[in-house]
């Protein structure tokens, strides 16, 4: 098979042809349609991210769409044919997903919804297990709660904002003035970070109480600004808390603040099948009607996956950028 190689950090991906891998017990061979690109991925391209890197030379690529082409010993949930996807690799000893094939621990995968395309698909399962894991896992979201997210037009943001909907809640967004239809079309109002304050939209949307939600999903100042948004007793999330912050704001609120780190169980092999049962449940909104991903429209394909690694980072992007790895 066709794989992309990573051979030193900070270099161009190396085109390589390698045995196809064969599914161990409890694995399943995936041909790959699709390959959705992350942030973390071309962090981890650039030796950003000592914590998940595997050792190089490395396939890197964390999400996939694709068929499942074999079935490894004591696999019954799946049988040869089925369209999958997950995030399935591309993180210290597990192979990525930049490949024509892979074999994929059945518990990361779910069944593919049966109205996206593989590109639409290979573009939501790290976003989506971010998001749900920091809103509904953790947080608890419920009807009724007001849940801020930070950069809601984002990967994880853009799926924060439709799960918080469909648990009922009332939801505000902060964009850029250019994305602010982005956030509306999902149902939140926009919050336009550049010109509003804290203090201007805690007071117009929670009568100064603070939000009952946070998300953050950048960190850094915008880390600072949820201690400051959050209501007593309220929850924060942050997939991007690796800074140095002062705590004391949201101690004195009382507040709960959950770091979400969506890779641990394909690094460690703990909770795994969790992972693939809240892709199942997405499915089943996805196939309601009720979420879908935003994708963005440039296509890619292994010959200039390189480019789409640094798309994700210049921001220039609109939705998540998607590799396409063979065609159907």
């Amino acid at each position: 098979m066709k794989a992309l190689f990573t051979n030193t950090y900070e270099s161009d991906f190396v085109t390589t042809e390698i045995a196809k891998p064969s599914p161990k017990k409890g694995e399943v061979l995936v041909k790959i349609y699709a390959s959705g690109v992350n942030p973390i991925d071309n962090k981890i391209r650039l030796g950003l991210s000592p914590y998940a890197s595997p050792v190089l030379p490395a396939i890197l690529g964390t999400d996939l769409a694709g068929v499942i082409e074999g079935i490894g010993e004591g696999v019954t949930e799946f049988k040869i044919g089925d369209e999958v996807y997950g995030l399935a690799g591309g993180v210290l000893g597990l192979q990525g997903t930049l490949a024509e094939y892979t074999a994929v621990d059945a518990d990361l995968l779910a069944k593919k919804p049966k109205n996206l395309t593989m590109k639409e698909a290979a573009g939501i399962p790290l976003v989506l297990l971010t998001a749900w894991e920091g809103l509904i896992d953790r947080a608890k979201v419920k009807k009724g709660d007001k849940v801020l997210v930070h950069a809601g037009a984002g990967g994880v943001g853009h799926m924060v904002v439709q799960l918080a909907k469909i648990f009922g809640a009332d939801v505000y967004a902060t964009v850029s003035s250019q994305k602010a239809d982005i956030v509306k079309g999902f149902g939140a109002t926009p919050i336009d970070y550049k010109t509003e304050t804290v203090e201007d939209y805690v007071n117009q949307y929670t009568d100064g109480k603070g939000f009952d939600i946070i998300y953050d999903t950048v960190g850094g100042p915008s880390l600072d600004d949820s201690f400051k948004a959050i209501r007593h007793y309220g929850q924060i999330a942050s997939c991007y808390a690796f800074g140095t912050h002062t705590l004391a704001t949201g101690s004195l609120r009382s507040a709960s603040l959950h770091g979400i780190f969506v890779l641990h169980p394909m690094i460690s092999g703990e909770g795994r099948k969790h992972h693939g049962d809240i892709l199942k449940e997405t499915t089943k909104l996805i196939e309601e009607g009720k979420l879908k991903p935003l994708i963005d429209s440039r296509q890619f394909t292994l010959d200039n996956a390189i480019e789409a690694h640094k798309a994700v980072s210049d921001g220039s992007s609109v939705g998540k950028i998607v590799i396409d790895i063979t065609n159907r």
